[in-house]
């Protein structure tokens, strides 16, 4: 009796496959070329899935390599609690570099606006040095914001940390190099090529857990040039400002000082996915205020070394 044919849909990649694939694929090229290795993690959604590929790309061993989190010391108290029960679950190393220490010495100096998010660079790029860094996996996604957009999945970092956007090596047929001289590093972004919604629907699969700000919750929040910020110690309330009770949810969980939630119903993953399906505006875009100071704000952030 002959054998039924088989078919090409039995052996066609779903987009997620694919996706899950590349990220794998990118993790392991990297680490050929590495000496110390460390992964950005922060506990927001995109680094959560890094290191949830991390995990599959060295199964069953452990991630072989460290953590590390810039902290603005602004951050939600519920994504460093989830970012410490995390890491301590997988048994794995973390390292964090204070903003706050650098203000306390007089390395970096407090901005006008309250916020940051812009001073992370000083402690991230002495972090790199400090510790010997050479390849650095981030949860940067081209779709995020237009600079980013420019970028390689394999980005050289000069002697100084920073980015020429000018001067990036070419990425054909899924070839990647990560190879660098002393003193420089690279970025590698396992997640360049995925969307927000791809984020979300593989966090679906996967049943990944995410800190609960996610997901909609009552929150008190106060409207700042049409963003809702929550009222927190780095937050500076201005005269008028008026705190209000609203259901809300967060896209992006950085800074608070310029992080803005927006109003959802959104409480389960499948609800989320729908309202990013739905949405035409980028979640940095609706939420984080630093990317509002000029048309160029990101990209002059990542020549100097930001993330």
């Amino acid at each position: 009796m002959r054998n039924s044919p088989v078919t090409n849909t039995e052996h066609r990649l779903t987009t997620l496959d694919a996706l899950e694939s590349e990220g794998i694929h990118i993790i392991r090229e990297a680490i050929g070329s590495a000496r110390k290795p460390v992964l950005l993690f922060s506990g927001g959604k995109d680094s959560v899935v890094v290191l949830h590929l991390a995990t599959k790309a060295f199964w069953p061993g452990r991630v072989p390599f460290e953590l590390l989190h810039v902290d603005t010391g602004h951050n939600f108290d519920e994504v460093i609690a989830f970012r410490d029960a995390t890491v301590a679950r997988l048994g794995l190393r973390l390292r964090v570099a204070r903003v706050q220490d650098y203000i306390d010495d007089g390395r970096l100096r407090e901005r006008p606006d309250g916020t940051r998010n812009p001073l992370q660079t000083v402690p991230l790029l002495d972090a790199i040095a400090s510790n010997g860094y050479d390849i650095v996996f981030g949860g940067a996604r081209r779709d995020e914001e237009k600079a980013r957009a420019k970028e390689r999945v394999v980005s050289l970092r000069d002697e100084f940390g920073q980015w020429d956007p000018r001067n990036q090596r070419p990425e054909l047929w899924n070839l990647y190099n990560a190879r660098h001289l002393p003193g420089q590093h690279v970025r590698v972004f396992p997640l360049s090529n995925w969307t927000e919604l791809d984020v979300w629907r593989y966090i679906e699969r996967e049943r990944i857990e995410l800190p609960s700000l996610y997901f909609a919750h009552e929150r008190d929040v106060f409207d700042r040039d049409g963003m809702w910020l929550t009222p927190h110690p780095s937050v500076r309330m201005r005269e008028g400002d008026r705190a209000t009770v609203k259901t809300v949810r967060y896209r992006t969980v950085g800074d608070a000082s310029c992080t803005g939630a927006v109003e959802s119903d959104a409480s389960l993953i499948a609800d989320v996915i729908a309202e990013v399906a739905a949405t035409r505006i980028t979640e940095r875009g609706a939420t984080r205020a630093d990317d509002r100071l000029s048309e160029a704000a990101m990209e002059d952030r990542k020549k100097d070394g930001y993330f």
